[in-house]
């Protein structure tokens, strides 16, 4: 392996890995979004307790029944496996011939709404019943009581595992050249193809794929800490909430005597 080599492929093929990045960016960021929102409803479905009307507990169990088939399926087989299993079976089943793009996000989004569902659920079950029961008690309904009051905590609480999961997207959108996706790993294949090389494609792909990554991992950080807010607060007349500085609450407690 030579410098000049890695620099001659990507300056000849450039192109390719451009183009190849943008649509594992691409696949990565839609199915993550469906995915996640899949997962909400799906998670917030699986929470709801149940009636003690009997055609809503049972229609309640079935539901609860499909759900739990799909996430066990979803969460139990390869990706790369459900991207055959759905690519090719809906041409042969159903006669469906559909768009590789368009087969991508699917496949994604509803790989990682199944995983998203386990977190969203968990992230449910962790909030304190105190809150559950505040929420009853000021004439909230389940709805109610998710949409104002949990899930805005659950959200907050799942970001770090949501962006693991679009980090893990990025990577694992790798899997659909199996349906011919023109993402990143399909790109470099090809590129290996007309250079008879594999080590330099696929050692500039690993860097853009790091790369990709990497800068995802910083923006969902930075995010979260924009969710966090400051770390210390005063309240203050009028219901106004300000940032407490450090000097002023040492001040404060100088001329409380502590």
């Amino acid at each position: 392996m030579t410098w000049s080599s890695i620099i001659k492929i990507i300056v000849k093929y450039w192109p390719m890995f451009l183009r190849g990045a943008g649509v594992t960016l691409y696949i990565s960021i839609i199915g993550t979004i469906l995915g996640a929102l899949i997962g909400l409803i799906i998670g917030t479905i699986r929470t709801i307790p149940l009636s003690d009307n009997k055609a809503k507990r049972g229609i309640l169990k079935v539901i609860n029944t499909i759900l739990t088939i799909y996430v066990e399926v979803f969460r139990g087989t390869p990706m790369i496996v459900q991207a055959m299993v759905i690519y090719y079976g809906s041409l042969m089943l159903f006669n469906i011939d559909m768009d590789k793009i368009f087969a991508g996000i699917f496949i994604v989004s509803i790989n990682t709404g199944a995983y998203t569902a386990e977190i969203v659920r968990g992230g449910i079950i962790s909030v304190d019943k105190g809150q559950f029961e505040a929420a009853h008690a000021v004439g909230m309904n389940h709805i109610k009581t998710m949409l104002y009051v949990v899930l805005p905590q659950v959200v907050r609480n799942i970001l770090p595992a949501m962006g693991n999961e679009f980090v893990i997207n990025i990577k694992d959108s790798s899997v659909l050249n199996v349906i011919s996706v023109t993402e990143l790993y399909y790109q470099t294949s090809s590129v290996t193809g007309n250079v008879f090389r594999f080590f330099e494609p696929f050692l500039i792909a690993s860097v853009i794929y790091l790369v990709m990554t990497l800068t995802v991992t910083r923006i969902l950080r930075f995010i979260e800490k924009k969710m966090d807010g400051p770390e210390n607060f005063n309240v203050i007349p009028g219901n106004q909430m300000q940032v407490a500085r450090p000097e002023d609450m040492a001040k404060k407690a100088n001329q409380s005597g502590y």
